[in-house]
């Protein structure tokens, strides 16, 4: 399992498109899927959690539902997935949860690992790619973007810099396991990065995929 995590407008959803069709052009079997979601049940409870204004719920009910949806996630599409040999490409996992409730929603980490634990266990991503991008410039693609999922958008400069902050942070505790790839570039350089870091880390000889932008 392959995570691409980081800011709200970092460009995890254009980037593992083509990290997907990367991996198919290559000949592996793989899956792309997102968080909060990625299954029906999961996509249930994305709906209450991304759309509505800020105050809806406060982090303690954010991370309760982000938790029931990464549960369904898990059981209904993840693990079948793995079980069959094949590779899983998500967009946003735990460290979204351990990034937006724990750190910048004041939580702390302890409430959310140990809710993590009875949740999960022990299971752990084999790679997690934060695409780092300073907030301001994060929140304005969010922005563009339009829609109604923009509930985590509304809550601010000051909560997102926290966000970006925290992942840096989560980041650094362990390098064997985690990689931050500087997203204020161009899509093009960004995917190749990212490209080249998985071939390294997995020996694997991927070229740089051009899905839909």
């Amino acid at each position: 399992m392959i995570v691409v995590d980081g800011v709200d407008g970092s460009g995890k959803g254009v980037q593992t498109r083509r990290l997907l069709q990367s991996f198919t052009d290559g000949g592996l079997e793989a899956i792309l899927t997102r968080e909060p979601g990625g299954s029906p049940a999961a996509e249930d409870i994305r709906e209450l959690l991304v759309t509505g204004e800020p105050e809806k719920w406060d982090s303690m009910t954010e991370l309760l539902l982000m938790y029931a949806a990464r549960r369904a996630h898990l059981r209904d599409t993840v693990w079948p997935t793995l079980a069959a040999g094949k590779w899983v490409i998500s967009d946003r996992y735990a460290d979204s949860s351990r990034a937006f409730q724990g750190i910048a929603g004041d939580l702390g980490l302890d409430t959310v690992e140990r809710i993590h634990r009875l949740t999960v266990g022990d299971f752990e991503p084999a790679l997690v790619v934060i695409l780092d991008l300073p907030e301001k410039i994060a929140l304005q693609r969010a922005h563009r973007r339009g829609g109604g999922e923009d509930r985590f958008e509304k809550k601010g400069d000051d909560y997102h810099a926290r966000v970006r902050q925290a992942f840096l942070q989560i980041a650094s505790r362990d390098p064997s396991r985690y990689q931050v790839i500087d997203a204020d570039r161009s899509i093009d350089q960004v995917s190749q990065s990212l490209v080249e870091l998985i071939n390294t880390r997995f020996d694997l000889e991927l070229a740089t995929g051009r899905a839909p932008d």
